[in-house]
């Protein structure tokens, strides 16, 4: 599963990537963790504000950190 955040890497973008790795450790997901910083890779996805999910390519979260339970539910709709 490939996962990105993106974002500038403000403490916001650190927060979120931390809940991400977190969540696939405890639930034993193999992912390919990425973290974005260039705003023009934003673009390209279609991410609007920061910092963003991007699961497999799509925009899923974006604008605040999500939390540990919402993650959870994202990884869970992706691996289905």
């Amino acid at each position: 599963m490939k996962i990105q955040i993106a974002g500038p890497g403000c403490a916001k973008c650190q927060a979120t990537e931390a809940v991400i790795r977190k969540v696939c450790t405890e639930m034993e997901v193999e992912a390919d963790i990425e973290h974005l910083t260039n705003p023009a890779e934003f673009a390209k996805l279609g991410v609007m504000f920061t910092p963003a999910v991007v699961l497999e390519g799509k925009v899923v979260e974006s604008g605040h950190v999500p939390s540990e339970e919402k993650v959870r539910e994202l990884i869970s709709q992706h691996k289905a």
